[in-house]
């Protein structure tokens, strides 16, 4: 997997210290192809492994995002940058059910996190990408942030701010393939992944389709390594099919 870059690719993990974010962590430093991972989060990543060099980062902090850009800099750059962090609720936030619900301070800090803070990482890390040759920027997003596929309503905040990255990624993708045409920016569903964002949600979820995090890494670095620059700008989901609009 990840042998079609001119060079082995250094890749950078957002929310490394995350279900999803932690088995892809593990994965791209147990690939041959892959030089090294750097693994961001804003808790400590648990990843034991020499190719593995961790740091801080915390989306809602604009300073801790750009020192972490810098040190992928002073480290040669990055080929690959994902975004694995997220937001659905909290112990303040939970998803919306009625419009009765609705909250200011809780709508800003669900796009804070799922919108403006891989918008942020974007900023900062794209212009570390190579202006010849393969590269990847993807964030993690989700189907119900489709606006077409959108049939029942409710979790507003977790839709709309994923909506919003998904136009973000699409603003990303056609600005980036002006300036470096090798390039990927796409969004990534890893449908329901039994981790603690989806644990109170999964009751009604078939056994089949609740998947390991390890599982969704891997089918998500599958469908990553088999993209192209025709496919940058779209969202994708675990099994490669794209996400409806």
């Amino acid at each position: 997997m990840f042998e079609n870059f001119a060079e082995r690719p250094t890749a950078a993990v957002i929310g490394a210290s995350g279900g999803i974010g932690a088995a892809m962590t593990r994965q791209l430093a147990e690939m041959p192809t892959i030089e090294r991972v750097l693994a961001f989060s804003r808790s400590p990543a648990d990843v034991e492994n020499p190719r593995v060099q961790t740091g801080h980062i915390d989306l809602e902090d604009e300073e801790t995002i750009a020192a972490a850009a810098e040190t992928a800099s002073r480290l040669g750059g990055t080929r690959i940058v994902i975004v694995a962090a997220g937001l659905l609720h909290d112990d303040s936030i939970q998803p919306e059910k009625s419009w009765r619900a609705l909250d200011a301070d809780q709508l800003a800090r669900s796009f804070r996190i799922n919108t403006i803070g891989p918008s942020l990482v974007a900023k900062h890390f794209l212009p570390l990408f190579p202006r010849e040759g393969r590269a990847i920027f993807a964030a993690l997003s989700a189907r119900v942030g489709s606006i077409s596929d959108n049939r029942i309503g409710g979790w507003y905040g977790y839709r709309a701010s994923k909506a919003a990255l998904n136009m973000i990624l699409r603003n990303l993708a056609i600005e980036l393939g002006r300036k470096r045409k090798d390039a990927i920016c796409v969004g990534l569903h890893p449908g329901t992944v039994d981790t603690g964002l989806s644990k109170p949600f999964q009751s009604q979820t078939p056994p089949e389709k609740l998947f390991t995090p390890d599982f969704a890494a891997t089918r998500l670095l599958t469908v990553l390594d088999g993209l192209t620059p025709a496919d940058s700008g779209c969202v994708f989901a675990w099994d490669g099919q794209r996400v409806p609009e």
